[in-house]
């Protein structure tokens, strides 16, 4: 595996390269600097916005005031937030019946929440751990993922915390840290229940089951689907992974890592900022986010409440970001995405062997969408060829025709025809 290089912070860090942290802590200001220096305007067109659609009557239902009003909303819209959203699962149909569903936390670490969507039903359902990506946005993108699953299971996630909400003090949190959270919560919801992974953490999710399976642990899933994630990012890579493998890991150091300013309880925490994350995935298709905010004013102006809605609701959820563990961020373009260690056959949990020959008793599901432009087709179907001791009758993959990357556990799609097959495969195992 090629060296991290010094962690951000640390006694390794050479002259050159405290200036260049320090470089980031102002471009971390600086995003902050300007956040707070455009709040006034966001709040005044915001107040402007509810003023103009208060207009009763004639008066303010007429295209010149619709227009206004919309231009004001799109500005007071015009920022991200670091607060995770609301699930909003208030209940569930069981059976036919409708069931209500509250959030309990299951376990709680510096790091992350395991959060149970608990529900009152008669008969005990099969549990399931939905592991979320750490990948810039908060678990809540999985929302449509567990509200579905619910009907039919007793849901877990991995609620990951904003790293800088984390103080410095609690340590740092890299790739091993996450797999370890994953054995952690199976261990603590107890033996017998599934794990569903989606996108980034299919990796560290493979990994820890052949971790658990190795050590015969008895909380070792009994299947485990992977949905969209990188077992092998050789295979077609994607403008992602051609990112990924343009620069040296110094460069990702050097360029992307920021530290928390001071105001934040993480203050000082080497970051994978949110804002830049998202750049990140906005650059990728900027005139789809053009033509979906141009759409969204034409909505709002012609009052169109159903259409703007939609959007806005996306939208709230992509603009609501959170940062990344400087550790993990750098720990995983270079293991997963540069060394494609797991592919290979040398990736290491806590510095032993990681083993996927050893899963024999876990079902395995694959899934992959075939337009999907973040992890390609063929990337996730390569666990198949590296748990080997799993037997044909107990492995399945599905490739889903017509949806990208977020139909694969969102939408229309993954609710009619991908799930059935998830649930399937977990009663059969359960």
């Amino acid at each position: 595996m090629a060296s991290l290089g010094p962690v951000p912070g640390s006694t390794a860090v050479d002259a050159d390269n405290a200036a260049t942290w320090e470089r980031d802590r102002v471009l971390y200001r600086a995003y902050q600097a300007r956040q707070d220096l455009t709040a006034p305007v966001r709040a005044f067109a915001g107040v402007a916005n509810k003023a103009l659609t208060a207009i009763p009557g004639p008066f303010g239902d007429n295209p010149l005031v619709r227009r206004m009003a919309a231009g004001y909303e799109l500005i007071s819209r015009s920022s991200l937030t670091h607060e995770r959203p609301a699930f909003g699962i208030e209940a569930v149909r069981v059976d036919g019946d409708m069931v209500r569903v509250r959030e309990e936390a299951a376990d709680v670490t510096p790091f992350a929440t395991l959060l149970h969507f608990a529900k009152d039903v008669e008969a005990a359902l099969p549990r399931v751990l939905v592991v979320a990506p750490l990948s810039g946005h908060f678990a809540t993108l999985l929302r449509d993922t567990v509200s579905t699953l619910s009907a039919d299971h007793d849901v877990y996630l991995t609620d990951w915390h904003n790293a800088r909400d984390v103080p410095a003090a609690e340590g740092p949190f890299g790739f091993d840290d996450y797999t370890a959270h994953i054995i952690r919560f199976l261990q603590r919801i107890g033996p017998g229940a599934h794990v569903v992974a989606v996108c980034q953490p299919c990796v560290a999710a493979l990994a820890a089951t052949a971790v658990m399976a190795e050590g015969n642990d008895p909380a070792t899933p009994r299947s485990l689907t992977l949905m969209a994630g990188p077992v092998d990012a050789r295979i077609n890579p994607t403008m992602v992974n051609d990112l990924a493998t343009s620069q040296p890991l110094s460069w990702f150091e050097r360029n992307v890592i920021t530290s928390v300013p001071g105001r934040y309880a993480g203050a000082g925490r080497a970051v994978y900022p949110g804002f830049m994350q998202l750049s990140a995935f906005v650059s990728m298709n900027v005139s789809r986010h053009v033509r979906a905010h141009r759409q969204l004013y034409k909505d709002l102006a012609r009052g169109d409440v159903a259409a703007a809605t939609l959007t806005k609701n996306f939208y709230d959820e992509y603009f609501a970001v959170l940062d990344i563990p400087a550790e993990f961020y750098l720990e995983t373009v270079d293991r997963v995405f540069q060394e494609f260690l797991l592919a290979r056959g040398e990736l290491t949990h806590e510095g032993r062997a990681v083993h996927p020959a050893a899963i024999n008793r876990t079902a395995l599901l694959t899934v992959e969408g075939e337009r999907d432009d973040i992890c390609s087709v063929g990337q996730t179907l390569a666990a198949h060829d590296l748990c080997t001791s799993v037997k044909p009758a107990r492995r399945r993959h599905h490739l889903q025709a017509g949806v990208g990357h977020y139909g694969v556990f969102s939408g229309r799609r993954w609710q009619g025809q991908i799930y059935p097959l998830v649930h399937n495969v977990i009663l059969a195992n359960d």
